[in-house]
């Protein structure tokens, strides 16, 4: 539900950006393994590449390219730019799991 409000109605420059892409990482980890049983670092990396695939998507204008760009639903979903501090952010996303999985 916070992923959902934030990224209908938050317009910052840290919650939306950083913080956002952080929290869906580990939101898609919970999910993943809700459903499916893998092993804690097989799904973390699984995460991990998706969410590098959706900002090489972003990357390449995906949305743009499908005919989508008036679509909200699927800017918001996939996105429509690209920047190399949501990686870092999701890479700190898939480290905390790890770390609290751990522990």
């Amino acid at each position: 539900m916070i992923e959902v409000l934030i990224a209908m109605y938050v317009r910052d420059d840290f919650i939306r950006p950083y913080f956002g892409d952080f929290l869906l990482v580990i939101l898609m980890y919970c999910f993943l393994r809700t459903f499916v049983s893998l092993n804690i670092r097989l799904t973390a990396i699984v995460v991990l590449l998706f969410s590098y695939l959706v900002e090489v998507l972003q990357y390449l204008n995906f949305v743009m390219r499908i005919g989508l760009q008036d679509s909200e639903i699927a800017r918001t979903l996939i996105g429509t730019s690209f920047a190399w501090f949501d990686i870092v952010a999701y890479t700190i996303g898939i480290l905390a799991v790890l770390w609290f999985e751990s522990i």
